[in-house]
């Protein structure tokens, strides 16, 4: 009986390569079918509205080739653009409303009368004339006026006080019942008409019959006796800023309403064509007034139910959603032929079908708001394509795009057609030239050069207007930099979402400053120096096989960091004569060696390092024996075999091109330390034997290089491995004796030689007394493969 599957087991064959139909090849292709479908269908609700049969497609500055005659009547409707500039001329025409409050001139006067009586009663009371000024001073202080000095002598004298009751009462009977409106409100009406609604009645007055305060207030000081005391206008003007409220107040409510009337009664048709009449004459030059005749036309027959009604529109339905699948379809064998890692990935399909959608809805905003086609973002998906998978798919993914939205009913003609394909080419095509953020602006220039180099070429080809050709290039221009700026915000998401490392991301990864790799720098500098050159290596050979170089510069400095952990079991770490393996049993050195690959896979999780820089870590040794402590286990016990497991890294094996390169590479820079006098001709047949050895045990069998590719590999190795250990010349004088020989006569001091070398990076010292490394045994000339295959992990 098959066993049932679960979640995980679709989970799985999503992305696993299927090697049988049934079920896991159907769930693998159906889903990237299901896919395509849905994204066809997405269309068909984004855009609804298909061509007409039967009707050409035109474009401004088009001719047509026959007369376009009307099957119906049908009227003419004014285009969106014409049709909201009628709506605000409309609304502009309707006066701002202001209502008047007849309550205001009595109010002004009521307030006046009662001042003035407290104040009359204040400095008649007994108790002298202190006991008078002080009740004065209460009642200019109840009335929110300040009680200086100055103020109170004003309003003690009896005939100041009666002129200024009078000049205010005079004020509010005469002055104040014409209007009285606050310079804001009359500022926000804007108009020089307004709407007065007085007493059930609206009258159309000018704004200069309203007065404002400022006005009210000098016509009240005019009304002083000439001979008023010094200050009495000020008080005067100090009264009615504190008793008067405007009686004319803008109404904004009732305007907007009256506004949204107008604009509403303006009609949206601008003409009829009857039945039989000419819609469009042959041989006549597309317009405006044209094209706003055929989209009418159009309209009235969709109204109809022409279209979309019965089965006829069923069947148009399906259509345009099969165009729209089989267009996806194209771009989806050519991932599946082409690029297999991409397609196999069901994330990555995912990750490009979410960037279609999202290019079908922001393009349905683009029509909705009758927004030019250059401003539809193609350049958006295009640029986190081809920063994710390169230029090669991310091409024709945008010509894919460009056809997909040239078939939508608001975009056909060539012009969209024309102006996506160059944007989307040129947006592909230019990310080449981007390593830094900071480039950011040489590709928007790039995409832009390519809007405004389409808008020339479609202005001269269709008779456009010159203001027209600029317009479209501006648009372009917009789009250039709205996409290249977006795109660049959203690629840190859509490379945690895809799990792919870009060149953005490898460049802040090699900055040598990051925190792990100055922890190898300062806790390991043997190991740090060590992959350095290796990195060298490299990336010249990824360079040489069509590789990625870059990351296989930054992938080799993380790719020993597990040698953080116990750092002085290591070689190149160690200082000269001392050695804590000679303490140690083979199996327990050997466990400390192979480890350094967990503990660096343990590091590359606490640092958040990408899948692809780990891949390094676990690959750089693949399988291959320790053959150091493996020859020392077997010389401590003749008689028993040891487990090959416990003195053999743990893999896998490489299987990139750049962790097979790190393989080889880390092996020849490490053998070249202790190859005497490296002359090109021992450089090259110590890098030939390595690589034999390597391919002997089978480490390269998982890789994807070509024996061709191995050749330029070889040659790429030496020459930079000749260059980094070239022969220097030996200066009268300088020269070093050989070990054991006395400095020649009349040399200076001798410089004391380095100690033989009994061991490779990574290799341990052999034990004091005990037989030396292969490495320190083996013939200047050509070291065996066991000083690198064998040795510690270098």
């Amino acid at each position: 009986m098959p066993r049932s599957w679960g979640l995980a087991d679709v989970r799985a064959a999503l992305s696993a390569p299927p090697d049988r139909f049934w079920p896991v090849g159907l769930i693998h292709h159906g889903a990237r079918i299901l896919l395509v479908v849905l994204l066809a269908f997405a269309a068909h609700l984004l855009f609804p509205l298909s061509p007409v049969p039967d009707i050409p497609v035109l474009e401004k500055g088009m001719v047509t080739e026959h007369d376009i005659a009307a099957q119906v009547a049908f009227p003419i409707y004014k285009s969106g653009q014409d049709l909201g500039r009628e709506r605000a001329e409309a609304a502009a025409s309707v006066p701002p409303i202001f209502d008047y409050d007849s309550g205001a001139a009595d109010t002004l006067l009521a307030r006046g009368r009662a001042f003035f009586a407290a104040a009359d009663a204040a400095l008649a009371q007994g108790g002298g004339p202190a006991a008078g000024m002080r009740a004065l001073a209460r009642v200019v202080a109840s009335a929110g006026l300040p009680a200086s000095v100055d103020v109170l002598r004003l309003l003690a004298d009896d005939d100041t006080r009666r002129a200024l009751a009078r000049a205010l009462e005079a004020t509010a009977r005469e002055d104040v019942p014409a209007g009285v409106a606050s310079p804001v409100d009359l500022q926000a009406a804007g108009e020089s008409q307004l709407r007065l609604r007085r007493a059930g009645h609206e009258l159309l007055v000018s704004q200069n019959a309203i007065h404002t305060p400022p006005w009210i207030y000098d016509r009240a000081v005019r009304r002083l006796p000439p001979g008023a005391a010094a200050g009495t206008a000020e008080m005067e003007r100090l009264l009615l800023i504190r008793f008067l409220q405007p009686n004319v107040r803008y109404n904004r409510d009732a305007t907007e309403a009256a506004r949204d009337r107008a604009r509403a009664a303006v009609s949206p048709v601008a003409g009829q064509v009857l039945r039989g009449e000419k819609v469009i004459g042959a041989h006549e030059q597309v317009g405006d007034e044209e094209l706003q005749r055929l989209h009418s036309y159009r309209d009235e027959l969709a109204r109809l139910g022409r279209l979309e009604g019965g089965r006829a529109g069923r069947l148009r339905a399906t259509g345009a959603i099969l165009f729209d699948a089989l267009t996806l379809l194209v771009f989806g064998l050519l991932v599946l032929m082409y690029r297999p890692k991409v397609y196999r990935e069901f994330r990555h399909v995912l990750l490009l079908s979410l960037l279609v959608l999202g290019l079908l809805a922001v393009s349905a905003i683009v029509d909705r708001v009758h927004a030019p086609v250059e401003l539809i973002p193609i350049a958006i998906p295009v640029l986190l394509a081809a920063v994710l998978w390169g230029g090669q798919l991310a091409l024709p993914f945008a010509l894919v795009l460009a056809v997909l939205m040239a078939s939508q009913g608001p975009f056909l003609g060539i012009t969209t057609l024309f102006s996506m394909v160059a944007g989307g080419a040129a947006a592909a095509l230019s990310v080449r030239v981007v390593r830094q953020r900071a480039q950011t602006w040489l590709l928007i220039t790039l995409v832009a050069a390519a809007y405004a180099a389409t808008a020339v070429a479609l202005g001269l080809l269709r008779s456009r207007p010159v203001l027209d050709i600029v317009w479209s290039a501006l648009w372009g221009l917009i789009n250039a930099t709205g996409s290249a700026l977006v795109a660049m915000g959203l690629l840190p998401l859509v490379e945690m979402f895809s799990r792919i490392t870009t060149d953005q991301t490898l460049l802040e990864l090699g900055d040598m400053n990051r925190p792990l790799l100055r922890r190898l720098a300062l806790e390991a500098p043997g190991t740090y120096a060590h992959s350095v050159s290796v990195a060298n290596l490299a990336e010249a050979a990824a360079r040489a096989v069509g590789g990625n170089p870059l990351l296989a510069r930054v992938g080799t400095y993380y790719h020993d960091v597990g040698k953080l952990a116990k750092a002085q079991y290591f070689i190149e770490n160690q200082p000269q004569g001392r050695n804590p393996h000679d303490r140690l049993k083979p199996s327990t050195s050997a466990a400390i060696v192979r480890g350094h690959v967990a503990e660096g896979m343990r590091l590359a999780e606490q640092y958040r390092l990408p899948e692809s820089i780990r891949a390094f870590i676990r690959e750089h040794h693949g399988t291959q024996p320790i053959g150091f402590f493996l020859d020392q286990a077997r010389e401590l016990n003749p008689g028993a075999e040891p487990n090959p497991t416990d003195f053999s890294y743990p893999g896998p094996r490489p299987r990139s091109k750049e962790t097979a390169i790190l393989m080889l590479a880390d092996g020849v820079e490490s053998a070249a330390r202790v190859l005497q006098d490296p002359t090109p001709e021992r450089v090259r047949a110590l890098v030939d034997r390595i690589v034999e050895g390597k391919m002997a045990q089978g480490q390269l069998d998982e890789s994807p290089l070509t024996l061709g590719e191995l050749s330029r590999v070889k040659e790429e190795l030496t020459k930079v491995l000749s260059g980094m250990y070239h022969h220097r010349i030996d200066y009268p004088g300088m020269a070093v004796p050989a070990i054991g020989e006395a400095p020649a006569a009349g040399a200076g001091p001798a410089t004391p030689a380095p100690p033989p070398a009994l061991g490779v990076p990574g290799a341990p010292v052999a034990p004091a007394g005990g037989a030396p490394s292969p490495a320190a045994t083996s013939s200047p000339a050509v070291v065996p493969a066991s000083a690198a295959t064998g040795k510690a992990g270098g």
